[in-house]
């Protein structure tokens, strides 16, 4: 299944993110990742959303948040055509001097900024791309990861 990217521009009335999500939850389509931000106007919203599925997926999706009356505008961003980020926060295991070392290696391969250090914990902060991300955690996989956090994706249309 491919991930894809969402931006809904919606009305900031009360209640239009409880409508937007149970929509998905009525459809069963699940939402891998949702941030709502505010936009220049007060009276609009702008909702980045983040699923999987197939192509007939994506379209039943976009045509279903299409027909709510808070919506405004529904499009399918591309991670490569439009501006895109995302935030993660790792903390790792580190057990020795030789594991923090390989850590920050990949730390400055990736581009990943290391925010705090403890006697056996590094906390690295990273903030890129989805699939950046996600090829940057397959690889600290190889560690022991005691915690994690990611913020969802913040998109918007090039």
């Amino acid at each position: 299944m491919e991930k894809y990217i969402l931006s809904v521009t919606v009305q900031n009335n009360a209640g239009v993110l409880a409508r937007v999500s149970s929509l998905f939850g009525r459809r069963g389509y699940n939402i891998d990742s949702l941030t709502v931000s505010a936009t220049t106007d007060p009276k609009v919203s702008c909702m980045s959303i983040i699923v999987q599925g197939d192509h007939m997926v994506l379209e039943q999706i976009m045509k279903q948040l299409a027909k709510l009356e808070e919506v405004m505008h529904v499009v399918h961003l591309e991670e490569d055509s439009s501006c895109c980020s995302e935030l993660v926060f790792v903390k790792l295991h580190t057990p020795d001097v030789s594991v923090r070392s390989d850590i920050r290696q990949l730390c400055d391969l990736y581009g990943a900024r290391v925010v705090d250090t403890q006697e056996s914990e590094i906390i690295i902060e990273l903030s890129e791309v989805p699939s950046r991300i996600d090829a940057f955690l397959d690889v600290i996989s190889n560690f022991k990861i005691l915690e994690m956090s990611r913020s969802g994706v913040t998109a918007i249309e090039k």
